[in-house]
């Protein structure tokens, strides 16, 4: 279903088989129809999103899987395709150990849509650094910003691009209602927005999110197995 619907939206990653000694080789062609027009002008940090609130000094704790995310609205900002953006700090833990720290950068336009502009991840074990891998930067290597909220939602069952860079972040997104009714160990909320993201990249990568409005994302769901990780922790600023 997820490979119908990215027929037109993505150009991907081809494999192709070298006839000479059998080897496999990626070949990453991205897609030139997916250019947004990103004009400064049009992007004002007095503008909210209910759904993806960047408030400054807002945070919020999940828990699931095993693991501790915590999310960190920061009064940072970093310049993209000279936007200022929100610096937004993403940090899990797992017994009590940073297994993974990011840095990703928001914008919300005039209109309301908040926009992903990139990402400085780093992954840890024991402790110590290991990969960056996942990390881009949009306006960098033809990487492409792409729209995480949307203010007035599209269709459901439209996708549409959280971010993109060919091979490396290619997230996307569809809405598949808008009135759904969740509970978690942080209360209950009415009236939710649910979308599924899903990204070629990866088959397995699947799962239903939950947002509220005033809070933002409460839960997520892995389609195939209903594991989740859930809003345990809010600290308005």
């Amino acid at each position: 279903m997820a490979v119908l619907a990215l027929t037109v939206l993505w150009a991907g990653c081809d494999d192709d088989e070298d006839e000479d000694d059998g080897s496999q080789t990626d070949e990453c062609v991205p897609d030139p129809s997916y250019m947004p027009d990103i004009d400064p002008a049009n992007f004002s940090d007095g503008v909210i999103n209910p759904l993806w609130p960047l408030t400054p000094g807002l945070q919020t704790v999940f828990e699931g899987g095993g693991e501790r995310i915590e999310v960190v609205v920061t009064s940072d900002t970093r310049v993209v395709m000279g936007v200022t953006t929100v610096v937004v700090r993403d940090t899990v833990y797992e017994d009590g150990e940073v297994i993974e720290d990011t840095y990703d950068w928001f914008a919300t336009d005039n209109d309301g849509n908040v926009w992903y502009f990139g990402e400085d991840t780093t992954e840890f074990e024991d402790g110590e650094p290991v990969s960056t891998a996942g990390s881009w930067e949009a306006g960098v290597d033809g990487a492409q910003p792409g729209i995480v909220m949307h203010a007035n939602q599209p269709p459901v069952g439209e996708p549409y691009r959280q971010e993109y860079d060919v091979c490396e972040a290619e997230d996307m997104a569809e809405v598949v209602s808008l009135s759904e009714s969740v509970t978690v160990p942080y209360g209950t909320f009415d009236g939710c927005l649910q979308t599924r993201e899903f990204t070629p990249l990866d088959e397995e990568a699947n799962e239903y999110k939950y947002y509220a409005a005033g809070v933002g994302l409460v839960l997520e769901v892995e389609v195939a197995t209903g594991d989740r990780v859930e809003l345990v922790g809010v600290t308005l600023p």
